[in-house]
């Protein structure tokens, strides 16, 4: 099983950095090897809302897809992502947000993942791995383009 996990502090609040990981349908615009995203459906769980997607991912010819669950819990600035079916064997993805002086936060993203072929592994892991590594960059210079800082 392969894990990725960072915590980095960006020029912006933990409400914006929050809402834009929060915003899963402008992914393909920004997001490494996301080719598309679809909702399938949006519920409310107690306080939380959760958003069952497909995520296509891929780079060159290779291409898969697969279907997770985003819980998005507003009051403590946290997204938790689940795995449903694709891929994987397994495949959890957490955020945290949190402010710090002048404007800044902390963003955490942690990763945990594994291919349900080993074949598949071999040859997406250490793709995914690099763009995994760009995640929080990718995010940040999103927030820098909508922000305009």
């Amino acid at each position: 099983m392969r894990q990725f996990s960072s915590t980095r502090e960006v020029a912006h609040t933990a409400q914006q950095m929050f809402d834009l990981v929060a915003d899963v349908e402008a992914y393909p615009d920004f997001l490494p090897l996301c080719e598309s995203l679809t909702i399938e459906r949006c519920e409310q769980e107690g306080d939380h809302e959760v958003i069952i997607a497909h995520m296509r991912v891929g780079y060159k010819a290779i291409s898969e897809t697969f279907l997770s669950r985003v819980l998005i819990n507003r009051d403590d600035l946290l997204i938790e992502v689940s795995y449903l079916e694709g891929p994987f064997s397994h495949l959890i993805n957490r955020w945290a947000f949190q402010d710090k002086d002048n404007g800044r936060s902390d963003v955490e993203f942690y990763l945990e993942y594994k291919f349900r072929n080993p074949g598949l592994q071999l040859l997406m892991g250490s793709m995914f791995d690099a763009a995994f590594n760009k995640f929080t960059e990718s995010f940040e210079a999103r927030a820098d383009e909508v922000y305009k800082t």
